[in-house]
Formats: C-alpha cells, structure tokens, sequence
C-alpha cells in the first residue's frame, strides 16, 4: 500500500510541469503548475549546443545597437551643423558694413593709412602661431591633420631662424603640444557653438602680442569648410593687414540641405562689400585715421569668429562621415555575423538529425 501512495505521488509531481521542446538557438518554456493556488510561472532558459551560436547571437545585438548609437551622434552633429550655418549668417550683415566703411575710409584717406601699427610690416623676428582644433574626438582625421600642419610650419619657422609661440584653441591640441613641451602663449577651449565672446578674448591676446612688439606677425591655422566630405587645413596671415585685402576680400557662405534622407551642401560665393562713398565735404567728429584704427580690431574679431565657426563645422561634417562609415560597416559586420549564426544554426540542427539516426540505427 505503500509503494503504490508513493507511486502515485511521483506520476502527480511529474504532471506538475510541462517542458515545451526548443529549437536549437531559442529558449526552452517550463510552466511550473501549482493546482492548489491555479496559478503558474514561466521561466526562460538558454539552451545552448557548443555555446557559438549563442554567443554569435549576443553580438549581432551588440553590434546593431552600436550601429543606432552612430546614427544618432551623425544626427546629432548634422543639426549643429545647420546651427553653425545659421550663426556665420547672422553674422554676415556686420562683416559686410565693416568691410563697406573700412574701404570707403581707405578710399578717402589714401596713403594716410598705411601708417596705422596694424598695417605696418617689420622685420619678422618672432611668430604667433595660432591653431584650432577640436575638443573631442570620433571626427576622423580633422585634429590629427590640423596638428600636422602647425608642427610643420613650426619647424619650418623654426629652421629659418625665427622665433615660434603657440595660441591653442581646443583641447585636442592644447594635450599635445603641452606634453611635448612647445612653448604656448594661451589656451583656451574650442566650445561647439562659438560666440562673440570667445573671440574677443582671443584676438585681445593676439593684438597685445602684437602691439606690445612680443611678435611680429600672427598666423592663423585652421580648417576650411569644404564640403561635408571634404575639409582642407589652411593658414593665413592675420596680423599685419593688408589694406587692399580687407576691402576686396569676398566671402562665401554654406546651407545644409537634406534629399531623401542625404545630407548636401550647398555653397554661394558672395563678392565684397562695394566701399561707402564718403563726400569731401564730410566732417568727421573723430580723426578718419582714429575711426580707422578702431575698426581694425573688430575686423580681426569677426575674422577669429568666422575662423573658430568654420572651424566647429568642418569638424562636425567629418563627425558625421565618421559616424555614416561606423554606421555602414556595423551594417556589413550584421549581415556577416547573421550568415556565420545561421550556418552555426544549421550545423547543430544536422548534428542532432545525425545522432538520432545513429541511435535509430543502433537499437535496429
């Protein structure tokens, strides 16, 4: 009597639960039964052959969320890029009144102009370098090449025997030539979204050095907006002036546009500003040659302005080409990893077709 109760107990745990058999790389359902309470749960366990489909399957998702992450930071930087446009805009309209009045007064004044300190060229003893690079990385080669070109302008001033300091703008660049010991003026960071500000503390360092006879020229290194798959690391002289470039010197200007879901650029050349004509009878309440030498340092803000925007746009463009590349190979890498999971698939699904008909075979 007995061994016939505990007979019927083990039948009763064994009707308990129900086990619902897998394909091989999915989970196995075990609903556990509890007729007393009607109430049941369900776990979920990896069944798992050699461990490799398994494992492949782990980085497929990794390796698609990696690829969403990248499209986003691409996103991300294509606004800042339409912010940037915007922001060299808003700009234009002062720049071109500048440009307008400083060519009228040099029309007006003639030769009587070029006496002004920041027009006046010396015997260069000492340069200013002044670099901008970035404040982060993942924008492909836009600090490295901006880096290689102040080092070889460095030492090829270097080499002529002309003194050389350093003016960085951004944390890229600022890491390492302070590591490798070059001798820096001024740091500063180069933030996404550059303003007044910044650039006035900037070109008030460079017009001490200049005025104050510790350099005698200032040179600007900088990336140029190209396009969104091109940028082109550039040099310009920004102190002395030239007179002549100041009121012929053009601009252009750049629009980011999308077309199905592609990013473009679109870029207008915009000649100079036509120089204000000023009567021979006119009277100034300040001295012309005074009007004139104020205007000069809010020439150079503008320029550093326009410099440090372009700057933060071409590395933002080469952001988003690094973030499209990332983005296409996790593509392929998916796609590569999805053909080795389902061959892995296949393999245990023969391999277990062969064991049991080995077994089949034996019991025959």
């Amino acid at each position: 009597m007995k061994f016939l109760l505990c007979v019927i107990s083990a039948l009763a745990s064994t009707s308990a639960f129900t086990v619902q058999t897998p394909y091989v790389g999915q989970r196995s359902t075990v609903n556990f039964v509890d007729n007393s309470a009607s109430s049941h749960r369900v776990r979920k366990a990896t069944i798992v052959m050699d461990g490799k489909a398994n494992a492949i399957r782990d980085r497929i998702t990794s390796v698609k969320n990696t690829k969403k992450i990248t499209m986003a930071m691409k996103l991300v930087a294509a606004a800042k890029v339409r912010r940037a446009q915007d922001a060299v805009l808003a700009t234009r309209p002062f720049s071109e009144t500048l440009q307008s009045v400083f060519g009228g007064l040099v029309n007006r004044l003639g030769t009587e102009a070029m006496d002004l300190p920041l027009l006046t060229e010396r015997e260069v003893k000492k340069v200013t370098l002044v670099s901008i690079t970035g404040d982060r990385g993942l924008c492909g080669g836009y600090n490295s090449f901006l880096i290689k070109k102040t080092e070889a302008r460095f030492a090829e001033l270097k080499a002529a025997g002309v003194a050389v300091d350093l003016i960085l703008i951004g944390k890229k660049g600022i890491t390492y030539f302070e590591r490798r010991g070059y001798p820096v003026r001024l740091a500063v960071d180069c933030s996404q979204n550059p303003d007044s500000k910044q650039a006035l503390s900037i070109s008030e360092e460079i017009l001490n050095t200049y005025l104050s006879g510790e350099a005698d020229a200032i040179e600007l290194l900088y990336t140029k907006f190209v396009s969104l798959i091109a940028s082109q690391p550039s040099i310009r002289t920004l102190i002395p002036f030239k007179a002549s470039e100041i009121s012929q010197e053009g601009d252009e200007v750049f629009q980011l546009t999308s077309d199905s879901g592609k990013f473009e650029v679109e870029r207008k050349d915009l000649g100079a500003a036509e120089p204000q004509e000023f009567p021979n009878d006119m009277i100034f309440e300040q001295d012309p040659i005074q009007i004139l030498n104020s205007i000069l340092p809010l020439y150079l803000n503008g320029q550093i302005l326009r410099c440090l925007q372009e700057s933060v746009a071409s590395e933002l463009a080469a952001r988003m080409q690094s973030m499209q590349a990332a983005s296409d190979n996790a593509g392929e890498l998916a796609k590569k990893l999805s053909l080795e999971y389902n061959r892995a698939r296949q393999a245990a699904v023969t391999q277990e077709i062969l064991e049991i008909v080995s077994g089949a075979q034996a019991l025959d």
